[in-house]
Formats: C-alpha cells, sequence, structure tokens
C-alpha cells in the first residue's frame, strides 16, 4: 500500500477541488484533519491556535506527504518539521524565502516560519531554497546562483543528509497553479525536474500548498487548474516514497 496523505484543511478547498474524491477513487489512503474552526490562523498563528492545531494533528500517525492548504497556512510545515527527532536539512521551493522578521514579534506567521525554524529548531542543520527571486541559496552562503535545471551543487551538498521538502505551488506560473500570492514562472515540468533528483535522497517528508479557495476568489477554472496539479504531484512523489 503506498504511504497514507495527511491533509489539513483550513478552507474546504480540497473538496472543493475534487481531489478528495480523486483519492477516494483512487483508493488511496488519506487523513482530512479540519482546521478551519480554530480562530486566529490565517497569514499568522497566535500560540493558542498553534497549540490546537499542534493537538489535532497526531504526531504518531506519521504520514510522509502532506496537504497543507493556502500558503496562507505554510507555517504548518514549522509545526510538523519541528517533531523531527534526528537532524535534518530543509528544502524550499517556493517563490517567496518565508524568513521575514514578523510585523508582530513573537507570533508565527506564513512569512517568518523559515526564520523560526532557522533560531528555534535544533534539530535543523541547514536551509536551501529555490525559487525566489530565480535564485538558488543555501543558508551558509556557499551557493547563491540563478536556478535553473540543473541543481546538482545541491543534491551534492545533500547526499547522505535527512531532508524535509516543503513546496510552495506560487513558484510556478499561473497556467499550472493558481494562488493569492506572487507568482514565479516554472512549469510543473521544471519543477518535477527538480523533484526528480530531490526526491531520491533520504526524505522524511514532502509537504505541498498553495491553493486558492472560492472565498478568496478562485473560479471553476482555478479550482481545476490546481486539482490537476495536485493529482501530478501526489502521483509523482508518492511513487518515490513508496520504494
Amino acid at each position: 500500500m503506498k504511504p497514507g496523505l495527511l491533509i489539513t484543511d483550513f478552507t474546504g478547498v480540497y473538496e472543493q477541488e475534487g481531489f478528495l474524491l480523486y483519492l477516494q477513487e483512487k483508493g488511496i489512503p488519506y487523513r482530512l484533519v479540519r482546521l478551519g474552526d480554530i480562530g486566529g490562523t490565517c497569514c499568522y498563528c497566535d500560540p493558542e491556535a498553534e497549540a490546537e492545531i499542534n493537538r489535532r494533528l497526531a504526531p504518531e500517525a506519521g504520514e510522509r506527504m502532506r496537504f497543507i492548504d493556502s500558503g496562507d497556512y505554510h507555517y504548518v510545515t514549522r509545526i510538523l518539521a519541528a517533531r523531527e527527532r534526528e537532524p535534518f536539512s530543509l528544502v524550499l521551493v517556493d517563490n517567496h524565502p518565508d524568513d521575514q522578521r514578523p510585523a508582530f514579534g513573537g507570533v508565527l506567521s506564513c512569512g517568518s516560519w523559515v526564520l523560526e525554524m532557522q533560531e528555534g529548531c535544533p534539530m535543523l542543520e541547514e536551509v536551501w531554497t529555490l525559487g525566489p527571486e530565480h535564485r538558488i541559496r543555501n543558508g551558509a552562503g556557499t551557493v547563491d546562483r540563478r536556478l535553473e535545471s540543473d541543481i546538482s551543487d545541491c543534491l551534492s551538498a545533500l547526499e547522505g543528509k535527512r531532508i524535509y521538502l516543503s513546496i510552495d505551488k506560487d513558484v510556478l506560473r499561473w497556467e499550472e497553479a493558481r494562488t493569492d500570492w506572487t507568482q514565479g514562472s516554472y512549469s510543473l515540468e521544471r519543477l518535477k525536474g527538480w523533484l526528480d533528483g530531490l526526491i531520491r535522497l533520504d526524505v522524511v517528508a514532502v509537504d505541498v500548498c498553495g491553493e486558492l479557495s472560492p472565498s478568496k476568489g478562485a473560479t471553476p477554472d482555478d479550482l481545476l487548474v490546481n486539482r490537476e496539479t495536485n493529482i501530478e504531484l501526489q502521483e509523482f512523489i508518492l511513487c518515490y516514497l513508496d520504494k
């Protein structure tokens, strides 16, 4: 059996897209955790909300692939990755670095969660970012160059290390992802080319965000585009995680 999926549901978007129906029809096991009733979660996550999210996500379940809703909730990566008990490296594929100081000090946010991990997650060894300003960078400053199809320097540096891989679909062009954040211009095939190398490493978990819900203005076409991209990423990634 393929490893199951964790789906964190803040907006109901996966049901609205038809992604849940697809998983059911294919017999792919998933655990849907509804979180939309928790206040203080959109973009910023207050301490009470964080504690409740952490409680509901049940750390013992251990699904290795996670769909975590809109980029407004990308901070869920920090909540999940902080559970790692062995050293790991974070690889972030995103159109934004998510390492900014929050406007409200001490509150976890979708734009600050990487910085919070760097400062407060003892098992995190390094961060690689692919996408912001069309660059590939590592936290050590030894790599900072234009991001193309070749990421061999990144793959070589990560060889033998445990990897947590986090993907925001806003790195993709409009034809293949519809988000409410500024988007990159990469094709899904280019993203899959990067993933083809990354996913062959010792990947402990992969999460995906970047949905757009009707409450944020998504049209039926937007929902269809995101559904199809989710299906393709799920099939591509689970194929490797199942090996």
